[in-house]
């Protein structure tokens, strides 16, 4: 992926500046961003640019540096409107993924700014295909629109899916960090070393966390469809991504709290809430509080659902599974236990809203629920039934080393 490659040249000068006594070798949250800055500046001053040796850009840079000032900067903004993505070769702001697009070639005419601004694959798409199904057989009907009807689909359905491919893009490249995080590989030297990965790993991460929803948020604000809502629920997803590679990267020493783990799980479904919140918009109507709070405790159920479904393989795949982060947590002889206590009260709540819904959209929503439930998947959906906890598998490690004997 072009986006990785970038943060790991974003590393690598890093360290560097590190060697060099260049920045702090332990910087607060507060200048993890300054230091990534720098970074990217200084990739920037060494790339090739026509002619012009080393010495010609430190001279060109010293000579003008003292004109730009903030007012120039913001003078600068008349001629490039809206909020801009940073050059100097952010990794996440244009291209953040090349895969199936050819040679990256971008589309031309009065939109090309916010255009370039974010890219999605084939492969994106194709994982978001299911969740856009779902969403329309599940959410449409709180809109007042018929499904059966194809203009009501194809009329969104462009925001829709790009939004959603893009998410899907941005959650396989945090799959990546979980995965190298967790590989505890990284070389200085030709040599292992278990500082260079703790430093990288950490880094590593924080490229990630900052900006990595921008360029979508600035195509949404280019096309009059960015609100304070769809913007926080964007943010919730970037905090899900971090918990997900705090949670699944934790050793076994490390100590992880269930306050994250519930939290992890209420966030999961942002995607859904943001193209819910985008369908009111691109409808021009007001959001209704009590549809998407009832559809929230609905999500988390469903969520529960899946990872119970979903268990062993996401033991094998280290991925996060709140059945998972209840062992981890309580052990196998409480976990069943406490997470059974959980979904009694998110079920208690479900009751209590559903019962302020209109009968006629309750009762359809309920027979979507029990659809997706017979249809199976990961979009076996929740419909008031019986839960069943499947075996718990205490030592992860083991499971996975006898699995991949077996196969």
């Amino acid at each position: 992926m072009e986006g990785l490659k970038k943060l790991e040249e974003i590393q690598r000068m890093l360290i560097f500046m590190d060697s060099q006594h260049f920045i702090s070798p332990t910087p607060t949250s507060s200048l993890s961003d300054s230091h990534r800055f720098l970074a990217q500046f200084l990739l920037f001053l060494i790339e090739p640019s026509g002619k012009l040796s080393i010495d010609d850009k430190c001279s060109l840079i010293s000579q003008h540096l003292p004109k730009i000032s903030p007012s120039f900067l913001e003078n600068a903004l008349v001629v490039l409107p809206g909020e801009q993505t940073g050059g100097l070769g952010d990794p996440l702001s244009v291209d953040l993924v090349k895969e199936d697009i050819g040679d990256g070639s971008r589309g031309s005419g009065s939109n090309a700014v916010c255009e370039d601004m974010a890219l999605i694959g084939l492969d994106a798409m194709q994982r978001a295909n299911s969740t856009l199904e779902d969403f329309c057989r599940s959410y449409f009907m709180f809109h007042g629109m018929d499904l059966n009807r194809p203009e009501s689909i194809f009329k969104y359905l462009p925001v829709l899916s790009f939004v959603e491919s893009y998410i899907y893009q941005l959650d396989t490249l945090n799959e990546k960090m979980v995965d190298f995080t967790v590989s505890k590989v990284a070389v200085r030297d030709g040599r292992f070393d278990k500082e260079a990965y703790s430093t990288l790993a950490c880094r590593f991460n924080k490229d990630f966390e900052s900006d990595t929803i921008r360029p979508l948020t600035v195509l949404l604000q280019c096309n009059g469809l960015l609100t304070k809502r769809i913007r926080e629920e964007l943010k919730n997803g970037e905090e899900y991504w971090a918990l997900e590679r705090r949670l699944c990267g934790a050793s076994e020493q490390d100590e992880i709290s269930i306050e994250d783990a519930l939290r992890a799980i209420q966030l999961k479904s942002f995607d859904y809430r943001v193209l819910n919140l985008l369908l009111y918009q691109l409808q021009g109507e007001e959001v209704n509080d009590l549809h998407m709070e009832f559809l929230t405790i609905s999500e988390f159920l469903v969520e529960v659902s899946d990872d119970l479904f979903d268990y062993e393989e996401d033991v094998l795949e280290n991925n996060f599974n709140i059945l998972r982060m209840f062992v981890r947590i309580y052990g196998a002889s409480v976990a069943p236990t406490m997470l059974a206590k959980s979904i009694a009260e998110a079920e208690e709540k479900y009751e209590k809203l559903s019962k302020a819904l209109d009968p006629k959209l309750y009762a359809s929503y309920q027979k979507r629920c029990e659809e997706a439930t017979r249809e199976g998947g990961k979009i076996s959906g929740y419909s008031l039934g019986s839960w069943t906890i499947p075996p718990l598998i205490v030592d992860e490690e083991l499971y996975r080393s006898s699995m991949q004997d077996s196969s």
